[in-house]
């Protein structure tokens, strides 16, 4: 049905809508990292927990370090012992990076994600931007505007200005954005493969008017489209105008593709469609085993350790692992259902106005299981 967050079947992805064998043995590389992280990160494995009791699976957990939390401990954002440990899993889990503490120093935490996401050769990430039923009221826009909102947000992850090349010169500083063909033909493939299993439309996102990098990414995407998905209807939009459409006609959009930093901003507004970040999932996948699995949320250094985060993003992103990265759709199914059912129920954490802890939202998702 509609709904469902993760909203890509058929996204080119390892399993993805595959049904679940029985007794599954998987290993999950959990990186709890910074903030708020290790709070949801616990919420969403116990729940995972759950889901190994209900269907007679076996998960196991190795835990690392990633981001300021290895900064402190090992001076590195992100270990070669970790990224090994990552490699050797089934998916990895990731909680949050970032912080004020580590602000202004040489080394940021985010260098660590951006490392494990180049290392496992993770390109294409998926932000389902869902508006449940039970929250159509909580968004900050019109409620008629946001009911039945299913985005399914396809981006380039491993090129553009994130990766291209960048330094400091006295007072000059850059930062390139680059694409080359075959990148952009892999990522609009899986926005392809993910419209036929969803409304059949792809929406791509550039800046050609000024940037000869969109204009190559508008010529390959506009050839894919054409030669491999005939029947998927394609249009193209300029990345402001999208930045207006997402808030005044979501419900127009279904997979919608682009780059690195335009795909990074989009999503992050369209976050607020559903009322919060908190609610969001992403999944970054590559051409096989394992993916990386994170909210959309950051840290949130100003409320960890208080126990109140909304844990409700960190335990969807653990049903896109469920899918994306198992492919046990069964299960990533029934974790998403006992997510509405709790919503339905009535039950809110605090960036919806709620009283409902961490651990107690968790809790509850893991009974509805």
């Amino acid at each position: 049905m509609r709904g469902r967050w993760p909203g890509a079947a058929g996204a080119g992805t390892e399993g993805a809508g595959a049904g679940a064998p029985p007794d599954v043995n998987a290993s999950f590389a959990v990186l709890a990292g910074d903030g708020i992280g290790p709070e949801v990160t616990a919420a969403a494995t116990a729940v995972l927990g759950a889901v190994a009791e209900q269907f007679g699976h076996a998960f196991s957990f190795e835990y690392g370090l990633i981001g300021g939390a290895s900064i402190d401990a090992t001076g590195e954002a992100l270990s070669d012992t970790t990224l090994e440990m990552c490699r050797a899993a089934d998916a990895v889990l990731l909680g949050a990076v970032g912080g004020p503490k580590w602000d202004g120093g040489g080394l940021r935490p985010e260098t660590g994600l951006l490392r494990i996401r180049k290392e496992l050769s993770l390109f294409a990430n998926l932000r389902p931007i869902v508006v449940p039923e039970a929250l159509a009221g909580a968004s900050p826009l019109r409620e008629e505007l946001v009911r039945g909102v299913d985005i399914l947000f396809v981006r380039e992850l491993t090129g553009g200005i994130y990766f291209g090349p960048s330094g400091r010169d006295g007072d000059r500083a850059w930062s390139t954005m680059e694409y080359s063909v075959p990148e952009v033909e892999r990522i609009v493939r899986v926005a392809g493969d993910a419209a036929r299993g969803r409304r059949g439309k792809v929406t791509s996102v550039d800046k050609a008017n000024v940037l000869e990098v969109s204009r190559l990414w508008r010529e390959v995407a506009a050839r894919v489209m054409a030669d491999e998905y005939p029947h998927v209807e394609y249009e193209v939009v300029l990345v402001d105008a999208m930045a207006m459409h997402l808030l005044a006609r979501p419900r127009d959009f279904d997979v919608v593709v682009t780059g690195n930093m335009f795909g990074d901003i989009l999503s992050d507004e369209a976050s607020m469609l559903p009322g919060s970040l908190g609610m969001l999932p992403s999944a970054s996948l590559g051409a096989g085993r394992p993916g990386l699995f994170e909210p959309v949320h950051g840290s949130a250094p100003d409320i960890a350790g208080k126990g109140i985060a909304n844990p409700l993003g960190m335990i969807l992103t653990a049903a896109m692992a469920l899918r994306h990265g198992l492919g046990l759709a069964d299960e990533a199914a029934a974790v998403e259902r006992a997510v509405e059912h709790v919503l339905a129920a009535g039950h809110r954490t605090g960036d919806f106005g709620g009283e409902v802890g961490t651990v107690e939202m968790g809790s509850l998702v893991g009974a509805a299981v």
